[in-house]
C-alpha cells in the first residue's frame, strides 16, 4: 500500500502567490520541464477565467536532467527581488528552449529590471538558498518529479488540463 504525499511546508510569506481566495494550489515546478509548462498553461487559463483559487509556485529544478533549470529558478528569484517574479515566471515558461545565461539576462532587460542588481542578485548565495528551501520542502512532501501539485495540502495526481483542474479546485 502506498500513501499519497502531503504538503509538508505550509504556505507562508516567502512563497510566490498569485490569485486570491478559495482553494489553494501549490505547484512544484521546473522551468525547463515541458510537463510543468503545460500544467502552468492550463492553470493560467483557469486564473484568467476567474476561477477562485490561490496559486503558489515553488522551485523544484530537476538538476540531473535539466541543465538550465537551476539558473532559471535563480533568475526568477532575482526578478522577485524587484517585484517581477510572475512576469519572469511566465516569460521563462514561454521561452523554455532558450534558458542560457545570456537569454536570462535578455529576459530581465525585456522586463525592465535593473540589470546590475539582477546580476548581483543571481550571484547572491541567499538566492540559491531560497531555491533550495523549496526543493527541500518538496522532498519532504514526497515530490519526485515535476510538476507536482497539491490542492489544499493534499497531493493531486489527476489530469492537468484546464477542465480537470477546474473541477478539482471547485
Amino acid at each position: 500500500m502506498t500513501i499519497d504525499p502531503a504538503l509538508a511546508a505550509q504556505v507562508d510569506a516567502a512563497d510566490h502567490i498569485r490569485g486570491g481566495a478559495g482553494r489553494q494550489l501549490v505547484v512544484y515546478g521546473d522551468f525547463e520541464c515541458p510537463y510543468t509548462a503545460a500544467a502552468m498553461q492550463s492553470i493560467g487559463r483557469l486564473l484568467e477565467s476567474g476561477a477562485a483559487f490561490g496559486l503558489v509556485f515553488r522551485q523544484f529544478p530537476l538538476r540531473s536532467i535539466h541543465p538550465h533549470a537551476e539558473s532559471a529558478a535563480e533568475a526568477s528569484e532575482a526578478a522577485a527581488r524587484q517585484g517581477r517574479f510572475w512576469e519572469m515566471h511566465d516569460l521563462l515558461f514561454r521561452s523554455q528552449l532558450h534558458l542560457e545565461d545570456s537569454d536570462l539576462r535578455r529576459y530581465a532587460e525585456r522586463l525592465g529590471l535593473d540589470l546590475t542588481r539582477f546580476d548581483a542578485d543571481r550571484g547572491d548565495p541567499a538566492i540559491g538558498a531560497r531555491v533550495e528551501r523549496d526543493v527541500e520542502s518538496g522532498v519532504r512532501s514526497g515530490v519526485r518529479g515535476t510538476p507536482s501539485l497539491f490542492i489544499d495540502g493534499a497531493w493531486y495526481g489527476g489530469p492537468r488540463d484546464r477542465d480537470s483542474l477546474g473541477r478539482a479546485l471547485r
